[in-house]
């Protein structure tokens, strides 16, 4: 006799939608856009609602995503790949790192990323072979809200406990710091959309919690 069949209910619309821009920021700050993505970025359909349907916080992040996409149109992929080198990966010490745990440890008593690889452990999140970034990568944080929301469906607690614990203020500060920095042109686009979209989120979490 076979086992009954187990309905797994997907994920609403507008947490697809969520997942999908965590996915999307992840890509973006774990490798420079290729040909491939900066073209579906330019066609990708936009936030939809008029201005006057929109939070503060809907509105910048619907023009942070008309300036990104206004940024793909121009950009050479060989030109994103030296400019992610710069800011991100560079030999000897990056102009900005993108692990978050450095923009929240005020002591050297602390133990952020301790905590958050435990938490990783109870979700059941290991980290994936040949991958020797720390979890406090922005990327990796941003992947893991995407894996939460849209496989795991976690509810909207335990998501808002990890997004304000490990992502939220590192995040805005990292952010920050891209968009201060000289060396950076186009990501100084993809951190003012990041940005823009963390702090929705923040506002989603704060009424939804």
């Amino acid at each position: 006799m076979s086992a009954p069949l187990q309905y797994v209910p997907t994920a609403s619309p507008e947490d697809q939608a969520r997942a999908q821009l965590y996915g999307l920021v992840a890509s973006l700050f774990y490798a420079a856009p290729d040909a491939q993505l900066l073209s579906a970025l330019v066609h990708a359909d936009g936030f939809r609602g008029g201005d006057d349907e929109r939070t503060e916080q809907g509105r910048a992040l619907a023009l942070a995503w008309r300036e990104l996409t206004d940024a793909c149109r121009s950009a050479f992929p060989v030109l994103l790949a030296h400019e992610h080198t710069d800011l991100f990966v560079s030999a000897g010490r990056a102009e900005v790192t993108p692990y978050l745990m450095h923009y929240v440890m005020r002591y050297e008593s602390e133990t952020p990323l301790v905590d958050l690889r435990r938490q990783l452990a109870e979700w059941g999140i290991a980290r994936r072979e040949n991958v020797n970034e720390p979890e406090d990568h922005i990327s990796a944080l941003c992947e893991t809200m995407r894996f939460a929301i849209a496989v795991q469906q976690r509810p909207l607690v335990e998501q808002k406990a990890f997004f304000d614990r490990y992502l939220h203020r590192g995040a805005i500060a990292f952010c920050d710091a891209v968009r201060a920095s000289d060396k950076a042109r186009f990501y100084k686009q993809v951190a003012g959309f990041a940005r823009a979209f963390f702090e929705v989120e923040r506002e989603a979490f704060e009424i939804g919690g």
